[in-house]
């Protein structure tokens, strides 16, 4: 007998980014103890969706760029990994039509599978959907960081979502300064919030088969965005290039638009920057296997996983202080990481550009002694960020509501 009934939403292309990777891994581990599920993304015209081990049937999707929804999926990010809409610039005939695909899409979704419990990600649009269609359903909306942006960039859309999401049982964020964050924008009682981390996948990300060679290698993994401070990167390389001339850096991902057009352009022409392209969780712990360093230089980032996988490959890290780094990533991590300050912020994620000099020096000297640094301490306790760890979080979450 299964252990309960759980829908999961997702309202862009599963697996490509980290909400996408958390509902795969929730997925997995859910399947094994015992629920059944059903799974709702969105995705364009004509691909087809894979979640977990879930069979096809169980998996809805909502198609965008046909005939019914003529634009590309909206991502919760300005700058996804993909083509697609941003959500500020929907026209409001844009969004009206968006609201009623789910509306229509989620209704026929809930009439042939009744779940004890919904699983929403991002508390955004689609979840302030929820209890005008599913009332007596409680429900879990996953903050991910992306969505309080979207609310500072989408002024016109924010009060209304705002209001429709806080109607939504519990909230499961990814630190305790989001905690702080989601509970006064959407003005949460404590009790609704639960901080569930994140997770990494321990038989993926490892250090076993590392790589011996010694020419000093850093990575970055992340989309082609000023906001994930990949130009600043590339001029602290550059420099860091003319003292160390075997140095090489491997970017792993991909962008769409101008921006990252640009910034294509520009490390195409630049000497020793490697473009491998999206890839995938295993191409990448292999990447982290033949680095040195692996670097975040974001100016915004939610619970960045992804430096907790490197360094369960082997790397050290270097990564800009944003707030879940500092607060609950840096304490377990101690000195295989190296923290560079952020500059000031304008909005969300645009620095201001007289801080820009300062930042780029610090990146290039903190990237200089990780470099120099010898194998990684071998006593980091990752333990309480595996995947495990996370859904036992979440599980109790789901049986609590299911009551």
């Amino acid at each position: 007998m299964a252990k309960g009934r759980v829908l999961h939403l997702l309202s862009q292309r599963p697996l490509l980014t980290g909400s996408g990777i958390t509902l795969d891994a929730l997925v997995r581990h859910a399947a094994a103890e015992g629920w059944e599920q059903r799974v709702v993304v969105g995705v364009p015209q004509g691909e087809s969706s894979s979640v977990g081990d879930l069979p096809t049937e169980h998996i809805h999707p909502l198609h965008f760029g046909g005939e019914a929804l003529d634009f590309h999926v909206p991502g919760m990010s300005d700058v996804m990994p993909y083509d697609s809409s941003v959500f500020s610039k929907l026209s409001a005939q844009q969004v009206e039509t968006y609201l009623g695909a789910w509306r229509e899409h989620l209704d026929q979704v809930l009439s042939t599978f009744d779940p004890d419990v919904i699983h929403a990600h991002h508390a955004w649009m689609m979840a302030s959907l929820l209890k005008d269609l599913a009332p007596e359903i409680p429900v879990l909306v996953h903050g991910h960081g992306t969505d309080l942006r979207q609310m500072e960039l989408c002024g016109h859309l924010a009060e209304e979502v705002r209001l429709g999401v806080r109607r939504n049982e519990r909230f499961a964020v990814l630190h305790s300064e989001h905690a702080s964050a989601y509970g006064s924008r959407l003005e949460l009682e404590e009790h609704r919030l639960h901080v569930v981390g994140a997770g990494y996948r321990e038989e993926i990300f490892h250090s076993s088969g590392r790589s011996q060679e010694r020419t000093p290698t850093i990575l970055y993994a992340g989309k082609y965005s000023h906001s994930k401070g990949l130009p600043w990167l590339l001029d602290a390389v550059a420099r860091l290039r003319e003292l160390i001339p075997e140095l090489e850096l491997h970017v792993a991902g991909t962008g769409t638009g101008e921006e990252a057009e640009l910034l294509r352009a520009r490390m195409e022409g630049m000497p020793g920057v490697r473009l491998h392209g999206q890839v995938d969780q295993k191409q990448l712990a292999d990447r982290m296997r033949n680095a040195s360093v692996f670097v975040l230089p974001s100016f915004y980032e939610g619970l960045p996983l992804v430096l907790v996988e490197a360094v369960a490959c082997g790397c050290r890290l270097v990564a800009t202080d944003t707030p879940g780094v500092v607060h609950d990533l840096a304490p377990n991590l101690g000195e295989a990481i190296e923290l560079v300050k952020l500059p000031r912020l304008e909005g969300p994620d645009t620095p201001v550009q007289g801080d820009l000099p300062k930042f780029t020096d610090d990146l290039e000297a903190a990237l200089h002694r990780a470099i120099h640094k010898g194998p990684l301490p071998d006593d980091l306790e990752l333990k309480p960020f595996t995947w495990n760890a996370v859904f036992q979080r979440v599980e109790n979450i789901w049986l609590e509501l299911k009551k």
